[in-house]
Parts: C-alpha cells; sequence; structure tokens
C-alpha cells in the first residue's frame, strides 16, 4: 500500500461536524483536497494547507479516498451517485468512507456501485459531536470490507480515536442508529421518571443526586446487560422478576394517583405481567425482556470468553 503522505484525501461536506474531522485530517498531513458550498468553511480549511476542489467531481477525479460529512440520505444520493457525483467521476480504485447518519437501503446500493466500478465504500457514521470532532474525541462505526478498514487506520486515526470495524456493509450504520435511539429512549425514560418524582414533591437535583446513588446510576445501562440478557441466561435470578413486577406495580400506582402519564413505565409493567403469566416469575427480574427478542424473532446468547474479553477490554 501507499503510505499515507502519498495518498490523496478528499473531504466534502465541512459543517459542524465534518470542519472538525477536515481540520484535524489537515493538521495531521494529509494531503487533503476539500469541497463544501460554504465558501467560509472552505477559505478555513485552505488557510490549514489544504486544496479547494471547484466541485464534487473535480474532488472525485483526484483523490484516492474520499469522506463524505452530509446531513442526510439525499445529500448523500446526490453527492456520491448523482449525474456530477463521486461515483460518476471517480479515479480508478476510489474508496469513499461515508460518514453521514444515513439509510442502511442507500449505504447498501452505495457500497454495490462502488465494487462495480471497481472502487471500495464503507459506512462509517460518527458519535462525539462538534466537540469531538474538532479534539479527535470521536468514535467511527464502520461497516464494510474489513481489509479495506484495515489498510486506512493510520488515516482515520488523524480524526478519531475510536474508529471500530463492527461489520459487512451496513453495520456501522445499524450501531449508530441503535446507539442514537438507545440514547434517546433513556432520556425519555429519565424524563418519565423525573416527572413522577418531582410531582411527589422531591426537588428534582435532591432525585438526581439520589438515583446516582444506585445501581442505575454507578454504570452505563449497557453494563445492566452484562450478566443476563447477553449471555442468554435468566433461569438463576439475582433479583426475582416477581419482586420486580411489585416494584414497577407501586412506582405506577404512585404515578396514577399523582396523574401523572408514564407510557413507558406502564408498558414496561405490561411486559412483566406478560412474562409472569409465561411462569418466568422466578426467573431474574430481566426476564420480561426475553419477550422482546421472541417478537424480534432473534436469539442473543453471548458465549461467555467473549464477553469477559469485552468487558475487559472496556475497563481498560
Amino acid at each position: 500500500m501507499n503510505t499515507m503522505n502519498e495518498v490523496k484525501v478528499g473531504f466534502i461536506g465541512m459543517g459542524r461536524m465534518g470542519r472538525g474531522m477536515a481540520s484535524n485530517l489537515a493538521k495531521g498531513g494529509a494531503p487533503l483536497v476539500v469541497f463544501d458550498t460554504n465558501a467560509e468553511a472552505v477559505a478555513a480549511l485552505v488557510a490549514l494547507g489544504a486544496r479547494a476542489a471547484e466541485s464534487v467531481a473535480d474532488l472525485a477525479s483526484q483523490v484516492d479516498v474520499a469522506f463524505t460529512s452530509l446531513p442526510g440520505p439525499p445529500q448523500v444520493e446526490e453527492v456520491v451517485l448523482g449525474e456530477n457525483g463521486i461515483l460518476a467521476n471517480m479515479k480508478p480504485g476510489l474508496t469513499l468512507f461515508e460518514l453521514s447518519t444515513n439509510a442502511l437501503s442507500l449505504n447498501r446500493r452505495i457500497y454495490d456501485a462502488f465494487k462495480a466500478k471497481g472502487g471500495a465504500m464503507l459506512d462509517a457514521p460518527v458519535s462525539g459531536g462538534p466537540a469531538g470532532a474538532a479534539s479527535g474525541d470521536l468514535a467511527l462505526w464502520i461497516g464494510g470490507d474489513k481489509e479495506v478498514f484495515e489498510r486506512h487506520q493510520s488515516l482515520l486515526r488523524l480524526f478519531a480515536d475510536k474508529a471500530r470495524y463492527v461489520g459487512q456493509i451496513g453495520a456501522g450504520t445499524v450501531a449508530k442508529l441503535a446507539h442514537n435511539m438507545a440514547g434517546y429512549m433513556i432520556l425519555q425514560t429519565m424524563a418519565e421518571v423525573f416527572s413522577v418524582g418531582v410531582k411527589a414533591g422531591v426537588e428534582p437535583l435532591d432525585l438526581w443526586e439520589a438515583l446516582r446513588l444506585g445501581v442505575v446510576g454507578k454504570q452505563s445501562p449497557l453494563f445492566m446487560l452484562t450478566n443476563q440478557f447477553l449471555p442468554g441466561k435468566f433461569e438463576t435470578p439475582a433479583f426475582a422478576l416477581k419482586l420486580a413486577h411489585k416494584d414497577m406495580g407501586l412506582g405506577t400506582g404512585l404515578a396514577k394517583e399523582l396523574g401523572v402519564p408514564m407510557r413507558l413505565a406502564n408498558m414496561t409493567l405490561e411486559e412483566m405481567t406478560e412474562a409472569l403469566a409465561r411462569g418466568w416469575g422466578d426467573q431474574d427480574s430481566r426476564a420480561f425482556l426475553k419477550l422482546q427478542t421472541e417478537r424480534a424473532g432473534v436469539k442473543i446468547e453471548v458465549d461467555s470468553d467473549s464477553l469477559n474479553r469485552a468487558l475487559a477490554a472496556a475497563r481498560q
């Protein structure tokens, strides 16, 4: 493979996220060509040593690796697959890292189109916000051909300190959408419990400090999945489902007394009630989660060795 300094890099889309990432590529010494409809954003990159392209087509015709950071699927489709886009005008063998939060179906179409033309495409959505993009404290979830990912790791490290290969094309997008959904759903849960707590007379900050002392406050919700849900083992309870059901009943009962709507809490209680009807009351409190995996038609059973290695890496 060529050394990094021999690889010409293109970057399209220098908005709140793209500008920081492109800047770090330039500061890291990558020979960079940039394009954006915002002349001010382009000028800022030129000041760091980048060269401005006249158009998307101009950029695509001269770079070996291109990054796109765009608002959403319509813009990605136009820039990548449009008549004046990257695919139609690319230098032979170009590799595209699509950094936008995009649609899975579109990423697969782009991947197939690039492969048919002798290029390579990886979906690589990012997480870390504009501050992370500027500092390089950025997660990159990457789907596509693993060999292509490995070949470009030194380049990716110039602007993202956590570039993680997730799987085949589209896996990065799935991880990003799952991450974002989890974040917003957790926040909605917190809005519910805070609304009932404050309505019951507890000061918001006092409640926040109290919750921080419990299991939920001491660890990421992801770690709450590692003892039962990911291994798929619920028979030996850390805390019995029938007791958790009692607690959820008391909590939703309090909300009802106060006239506080609790949609997620009520749905969770219904799930627990159904799990009790299945005879799972003496299993672990998380056993009701099996109802969702059943409905989805998936089986989750991570072997203990793999899980322990992942946990050890997470604690480093």
